[in-house]
């Protein structure tokens, strides 16, 4: 419940970040928009012009500029999914951040617990210990009156658990990363569709007829690709935490292991 607030209102600060730019934009003169239209659509974009690279356009207004071009229907789709990418990208992020744990700090903290007060204050410090290695090691010491192999296959089981709950939701950032350009690109052909269907409506291969429905078709598929190459990029760096959390777990439970052993032979 509490992974799921935290995705809501990541959604909803970025779709009220983007609410809050398209209304300032929506501030200008309506005239100057028309006029900005009329341009672009007589003569094709300049790639600078694309990114903003006129003093005179914003870079903000030369987005809206190109998402209102590119068709509002895909676009807002490409859009959503971006946003829903990034939400949950975000949350992962956050998640596994809070489930970086000091292991060295950990293990002499169980080790001298041990040593002082047995299972039970060891207990204690993996409760109050947050982050999948401390939950490990307090399943492994719930049974430590069952001797170390059930310890050990208890850690082995519940590390599995630890490791699905950090993939959690990575299966849907996978679907945006491939939903977007498949956005894109339906949007193009169906763009491409009315652009023939224009030609075949004029009865002449116009130029302008041509070049404009293509730029159009064409802008859905670029933001589905820019997109996809944002939510690839997060998506990536999930994984590389989650690797390198991994490696951490595995490591800090064997050594938790050797641990208990020790503290066995020495009763």
């Amino acid at each position: 419940m509490k992974k799921f607030f935290a995705f809501l209102a990541v959604a909803g600060a970025l779709v009220f970040t983007a609410n809050y730019a398209f209304a300032q934009d929506a501030e200008a003169p309506q005239e100057e928009t028309v006029a900005a239209d009329s341009t672009v659509a007589e003569a094709p974009a300049a790639p600078e012009d694309l990114f903003g690279g006129d003093q005179d356009v914003p870079l903000h207004q030369a987005l809206k500029t190109k998402f209102i071009e590119g068709g509002a229907g895909f676009m807002s789709l490409v859009i959503i999914c971006l946003i829903l990418g990034l939400a949950l990208a975000i949350e992962r992020i956050l998640y596994l951040a809070f489930s970086k744990t000091n292991t060295q700090k950990l293990l002499q903290s169980v080790e001298d617990a041990l040593a002082e007060g047995g299972i039970e204050k060891a207990k204690e410090v993996c409760r109050d210990t947050r982050g999948p290695v401390a939950s490990i090691f307090y399943q492994g010491l719930l049974r430590a009156d069952q001797g170390v192999d059930v310890i050990e296959k208890t850690i082995i089981s519940y590390g599995g658990v630890q490791m699905s709950l950090m993939e959690s939701g990575l299966s849907w950032i996978s679907l945006f990363i491939a939903l977007a350009p498949s956005l894109g690109f339906l949007g193009t052909v169906i763009g491409m569709i009315k652009a023939f269907d224009a030609i075949q409506a004029a009865g002449d291969i116009s130029p302008n007829v041509v070049a404009g429905g293509m730029k159009i078709a064409l802008i859905t598929t670029v933001g589905g690709l820019i997109v996809a190459m944002i939510l690839q990029v997060f998506y990536n760096y999930i994984l590389a935490k989650i690797d390198s959390l991994t490696i951490d777990m595995e490591d800090s439970s064997i050594r938790f292991v050797d641990t208990i052993t020790k503290y066995y032979e020495k009763k």
